[in-house]
């Protein structure tokens, strides 16, 4: 009796349509050689490179986001699980202290294609070796997968089909080229390749041959990702003149609200307001006429910096405040054995991202910006919790807490 409902509940939840699985692997196998075979060979990818990249490879049923042939993509759920915590976690020093000593290490081992890079494209050593480092432990992070299994399934069937096929197209063309050999080919579970990690076509537009053989071999050259993460950043803006950025004091005057890359100033207007280095120095005498930008990753329960362009071209590698603060510090300890930061990292409550949601629906009916309802707490969310503190006459503090998200109904 158990079965007979369990068949008929599997009936009732099955689309009539949907395939099982070997019907879909030969539905992949059918849509590389129609669909992706004629692309690549317009490409000038030979059908001996084709051949060997999808030897064997089946689809990974493993991976997130697939929406297999006779289904539907599911619908976009709320964030209910995953947790909205303090970004102390993101520079606890198991990872930053790790990625400090290694990269000293490689900054010797590396001097001369450190040099190089930095002559030609501008960028520090440090920020690249920083960056390598968060990347894939400078190449010793394992890199599982299989790209092209992996771009093959997402590029069939997943809520993002037409860009993971244009990654699988770019894979094709790179072991056209020379540059590795398709059973060498690793990635993440995402596509993002070698130790830099560059998604196919980033690797065609930023990898370069640091060693000289020809190739850039961002999967086992050390030369290799070296110049191509400098390239990366330097065709992407950064400003050889300027730093990454700066820690600061904050006057407990002067708002909170006034952070976020839409209010810059120059650091000497910064200074007339109150701003000063966090390690009481002066701030150099040729960053004082350039922009800056406040941040305040954790409001004003956290260090507060004052940032640069070239914090944000970091962002260009990962568009994430965190990240290119983690890329920015550790650059600054590997290069000047700087400390920690000086202020510490307040303890804050642990709340989901629908919490954040809810807050930030709340922020919105009062017609504050809030950069869209996302759960997740960037520069504008973090400021129009500010601005609402202090049009309820509440101290702001510019992050989010249980008080609240209770405060706007959430």
């Amino acid at each position: 009796m158990f079965r007979i409902v369990l068949f008929l509940l599997l009936a009732l939840t099955t689309p009539a349509h949907a395939q099982n699985r070997a019907e879909v692997e030969g539905m992949f196998r059918d849509w590389l050689n129609t669909t992706i075979w004629p692309r690549a060979e317009a490409d000038g990818v030979a059908r001996a490179t084709f051949d060997a990249a999808f030897d064997g490879v089946t689809l990974n049923w493993d991976l997130p986001d697939l929406v297999p042939p006779g289904t539907t993509p599911p619908e976009r759920r709320v964030q209910t699980q995953s947790e909205f915590r303090s970004p102390a976690r993101y520079f606890r020093p198991n990872t930053v202290d790790p990625t400090v000593r290694i990269g000293r290490d490689y900054a010797a081992r590396h001097a001369t294609e450190l040099a190089e890079t930095e002559a030609a494209t501008g960028v520090p050593g440090h920020i690249i070796l920083a960056i390598w480092g968060r990347e894939s432990g400078y190449g010793q992070v394992s890199i599982p997968h299989n790209t092209f299994r992996v771009l093959g399934t997402k590029g069939f069937m997943s809520t993002r089909a037409e860009y993971f096929t244009e990654e699988l197209i770019a894979a094709l063309r790179i072991v056209e080229a020379g540059h590795i050999a398709p059973d060498q080919m690793r990635s993440s579970w995402a596509g993002a390749m070698g130790q830099p990690q560059f998604v196919p076509r980033s690797f065609e537009y930023y990898a370069r041959d640091g060693d000289g053989d020809g190739r850039a071999d961002i999967w086992n050259s050390e030369a290799d990702t070296i110049r191509s993460v400098g390239n990366f950043l330097g065709l992407n803006g950064w400003d050889p003149a300027r730093d990454w950025g700066f820690e600061v004091n904050v006057p407990a005057s002067l708002s909170c609200t006034l952070a976020g890359r839409d209010q810059g100033r120059t650091i000497a207007n910064w200074e007339d307001m109150g701003i000063t280095r966090a390690n009481g120095r002066p701030f150099p005498a040729a960053e004082q006429q350039g922009e800056a930008f406040l941040l305040m990753p954790a409001g004003r329960n956290g260090p507060a910096f004052l940032v640069t362009p070239n914090f944000y071209i970091i962002k260009t590698y990962n568009n994430s405040d965190l990240y290119a603060l983690f890329v920015g510090h550790v650059g600054d300890r590997i290069a000047y054995n700087v400390p920690a930061f000086r202020a510490g990292w307040q303890p804050v409550d642990s709340l989901l991202r629908s919490d954040i949601a809810a807050l930030q629906r709340g922020l919105e009916a009062q017609g504050l910006d809030v950069g869209g309802a996302d759960g997740l707490a960037g520069f504008k969310t973090r400021r129009a919790i500010g601005q609402w503190q202090e049009a309820q006459g509440l101290p702001p503090t510019c992050f989010p807490s249980r008080s609240v998200v209770t405060a706007l109904g959430g």
